[in-house]
């Protein structure tokens, strides 16, 4: 009797789940099927009326069930809730990111295939492609994450220690492993990787830290200091500004540019960029960024096509940034020049 008790409450479940698993748009099972897969691997028996009612019963508590007569009678599942071009994004996402690790890559590949049909994932299977590129060594950074979103949801500060890579290619501590202690405000995704932007109130300035560079970190008692409570970051204007997550002076700046570079500026700085036509080559570009060398390397690799027009103290300081380069390549020439005297 309770076994038969145990059956009858698993009935709809295992019904559901040979209908997630095995159906969609383009594979459907009818009644007689449903039943043979229930007692093959369930050990399972059901009578046709019973099978009809258990399936309404699923339709009637939200699942999206389609009925096909005909010929090619039986049901499937419409709707689910992510749709395959859905999931599709997100497994290129995942292969992507490069502070995924591959073993996690794997797993998290492998939970989004059970969203769908097993032939839906078969073919999330096929998209996935190995990239040669560097993916992260260690899991570290997943439980950062969770850590600092616990932070900042209860409004607790937070202690780490923070590493660097050395030229033998080992991590080390940052300023003898001694622990930071900051106020985190937010995680911002840039460039491949993930950043924290915290309060350091020590210093009284806010900083940004690379989450899969932080070891040790634990959650404090302390609140938050009111200037990280306060905060007013505009991230999607911080993104816009910051080059490398490289801390500067926010200054506007009036870059000249030739015409076909509109679109180069948009992409960078947003749709709403100040434009002003010069003539029927050129165009100015007034917009507000954190000065720094990464900003200068951003106007360098676009070349000849687009110079700093103003202020006059930003273009000094790119004229000396472009000059220490030059000087390093002929100092660089010098050193060979004197090796290579007898």
């Amino acid at each position: 009797m309770d076994m038969k008790m145990g059956q009858s409450s698993l009935k709809s479940f295992y019904i559901m789940q040979i209908l997630l698993d095995r159906t969609d748009e383009t594979h459907s099972l009818n009644a007689t099927q449903i039943g043979q897969i229930l007692r093959s691997e369930y050990g399972i028996s059901v009578d046709r009326h019973t099978l009809y009612a258990e399936i309404e019963k699923l339709s009637n508590v939200g699942m999206d069930i389609i009925k096909l007569e005909g010929k090619t009678n039986g049901y499937y599942v419409a709707s689910r809730q992510f749709e395959l071009p859905e999931l599709k994004l997100l497994v290129d996402a995942v292969q992507s990111s490069r502070f995924i690790t591959r073993k996690k890559t794997e797993e998290l590949i492998e939970k989004l295939e059970t969203l769908c049909s097993k032939d839906e994932a078969k073919q999330l299977s096929s998209q996935v492609v190995v990239y040669n590129r560097p993916k992260a060594g260690n899991e570290t950074i997943y439980y950062n994450v969770d850590k600092l979103h616990s932070a900042i949801y209860h409004n607790r500060q937070i202690k780490f220690r923070y590493v660097e890579w050395t030229v033998s290619k080992k991590q080390e501590y940052r300023h003898g492993g001694a622990f930071y202690f900051v106020s985190p405000l937010h995680l911002v995704w840039d460039d491949e990787n993930y950043y924290l932007i915290a309060f350091d109130e020590k210093a009284g300035q806010t900083k940004h830290f690379r989450v899969d560079k932080m070891r040790s970190m634990e959650l404090l008692e302390t609140k938050r200091s009111p200037e990280s409570q306060n905060d007013q970051t505009d991230l999607a204007g911080f993104a816009r500004k910051t080059f490398g997550m490289f801390g500067g002076l926010d200054t506007q700046i009036r870059l000249k540019c030739k015409n076909h570079l509109a679109g180069v500026v948009i992409d960078r700085f947003g749709s709403d960029v100040w434009l002003i036509p010069q003539d029927q080559e050129y165009f100015t570009a007034i917009v507000t960024v954190t000065v720094s060398p990464q900003f200068f390397g951003w106007v360098t690799a676009i070349g000849r096509d687009m110079w700093i027009e103003g202020p006059e103290e930003v273009k000094a300081q790119y004229r000396q940034y472009l000059a220490e380069i030059v000087q390093a390549y002929d100092d660089s020439r010098e050193h060979r020049d004197d090796d290579e005297k007898p």
